[in-house]
């Protein structure tokens, strides 16, 4: 086998098993500048073994950094800062950093990885062997989550505030070209061809397939279980896409070949991020269910999957998943505890929880990404050692919201996390009276109640997240009726279900509350 051909398929093993589009995009080798990959067969995947070299990162929303982690160890080498912590000088009219670090994709070609803030609206290009970044891109509204083209030499990312897919010029940065793809589009995601570009979207039940070559939509998967979709992935062998519908929890399992949906699956509150896994076991998709603090593992069959473990997490909303270059392990970031949990794939229990920056979402297993075992260089530390945790709550008739119901999760979980010099409390709702404003007490041992601050609920009773920041010195967090939504919060929260629109308060600005 030539040396290139060696290197292309040794990388379809190291990617292919992990999951996700960015792996899958690996699977075929590139045809030189077009962006577009030549179909190749492949007869059998070797596994590769988990080294030094490899690297673990996670976008962190909260400290505005990318977290670095050695799956060799198990230890966090240090972190990348692209912006303050949430808060801080990011109300300056001089703010020049980044805010909302949220996406992530690791290029087939080793060595870049991207990086999406949704709230400045930009994506880096970093050197996994430095950790430097090479270039910086203003994309469109809100931009999200996005795939490498095959060769490595474009990234697009959708602009869920937008209607367009940016394409970006890998090694210079910038704006090539702007595909229109209709309201809200959520993620990319590249077939193992590379000929073919899936778009998941906030505003409508439907994948959008967009042909590489010509950017132009070839087709369109309809039926999908819900509208609003946050994240999807695709198998390695490029026959299935799986769609999360967190707020509706559910996953819609679509045929990828023949372009239809296959069946959908009723499965819990945050439903997020499913990752395709194969090992000496078979063939299986993760879930993170961020309202049950579990990860589900399900078989993959010819008909139905079939749901076979519920994997209970070491901390609180499990979000973004990967796998390792073998199968033999999948990462888990927790939102809410500021870690990452380790599963054993053939035992499916979780063996190891690392520290991580703070509020994790998007996480990539890059394998080879370090010129070197241990190579830590231009690290920092910021957002480290300062895990959020959770406080207890009370409803207005007295109850405890706290209480993990295990099909429905909590109704009311409030999270405590220390950003620059201040407290971040943070609520997450379900199940209260629908369309109804709700006042937020600490609430402190002897009894004394301090505001915190007001929130609405939509017409499902839910708040995704409402954000406050001060000194929380209480034991717990309370919760009073104070009447009806108006009309301002009611269109509002239509313009989040069309995904137009994040919120209207100044500091929720700053966070992605339905990814």
């Amino acid at each position: 086998m030539p040396t290139v051909r060696r290197a292309t398929w040794m990388l379809i093993a190291a990617l292919g098993v992990g999951g996700g589009g960015v792996a899958a995009a690996s699977i075929a080798q590139a045809t030189p500048g077009t962006g577009v990959a030549e179909a190749t067969a492949v007869s059998e995947q070797r596994p590769v073994p988990i080294t030094g070299r490899d690297r673990i990162y996670t976008a962190d929303q909260t400290s505005n950094t990318v977290s670095v982690i050695d799956p060799s160890t198990n230890k966090t080498l240090g972190t990348i800062a692209l912006g303050d912590q949430r808060v801080g000088s990011t109300f300056s009219p001089q703010y020049t950093g980044d805010a909302g670090v949220h996406g992530l994709a690791y290029s087939p070609t080793h060595q870049r990885l991207a990086v999406v803030s949704v709230t400045s609206n930009t994506v880096h290009m970093v050197d996994t062997r430095t950790n430097k970044v090479l270039n910086t891109t203003d994309v469109g509204r809100a931009a999200h989550e996005g795939s490498f083209t095959a060769d490595g030499k474009q990234f697009w990312v959708a602009n869920r505030g937008r209607d367009t897919i940016s394409v970006v010029d890998v090694q210079r940065g910038g704006v090539i070209a702007t595909v229109r793809v209709g309201e809200g589009p959520s993620k990319v995601l590249m077939s193992p061809d590379g000929r073919y570009a899936y778009v998941n979207f906030t505003s409508k039940a439907e994948v959008s397939v967009i042909d590489v070559r010509t950017r132009k939509i070839k087709d369109r998967i309809t039926g999908l279980g819900a509208t609003f979709s946050s994240d999807q992935a695709i198998s390695a062998d490029g026959k299935h896409i799986w769609v999360s519908h967190k707020r509706d929890g559910k996953i819609t399992v679509v045929d990828a070949k023949r372009r239809k949906v296959v069946t959908v699956l009723n499965t819990g509150p945050d439903t997020n991020h499913p990752q395709f896994v194969e090992n000496s076991k078979g063939k299986f998709v993760y879930l993170t269910m961020g309202g049950l603090d579990e990860t589900w593992v399900y078989k993959r069959t010819d008909g139905v999957p079939e749901l076979i473990t519920k994997i209970k997490n070491k901390g609180q909303a499990p979000h973004g998943a990967w796998g390792s270059g073998d199968g033999s392990r999948l990462y888990i970031g927790l939102e809410k505890s500021d870690a990452v949990d380790v599963i054993d794939t053939r035992t499916n229990k979780v063996i190891d929880t690392i520290g991580a920056g703070q509020e994790p979402q998007a996480i990539v297993y890059a394998p080879r990404a370090a010129d070197r075992a241990g190579s830590a260089p231009g690290l920092g530390n910021q957002g480290l050692g300062q895990q959020a945790y959770n406080v207890p709550t009370t409803l207005p008739n007295g109850t405890r919201g706290d209480t993990l119901d295990p099909v429905k999760g909590r109704v009311l979980e409030a999270t405590i996390r220390p950003v620059a010099g201040l407290d971040m409390i943070q609520l997450q709702a379900r199940g209260l009276k629908p369309d109804t404003v709700y006042q937020a007490y600490s609430v402190a041992a002897d009894g004394k109640k301090t505001p915190l601050r007001s929130f609405p609920t939509d017409k499902g009773g839910k708040t995704p997240m409402a954000l406050s920041f001060g000194a929380f010195n209480g034991e717990r967090i309370a919760i009073e009726v104070k009447g009806e939504v108006t009309p301002v919060q009611k269109a509002n929260f239509a313009a989040q279900a069309s995904g137009h629109s994040h919120s209207v308060k100044a500091s929720d600005l700053l966070y992605c509350d339905c990814c």
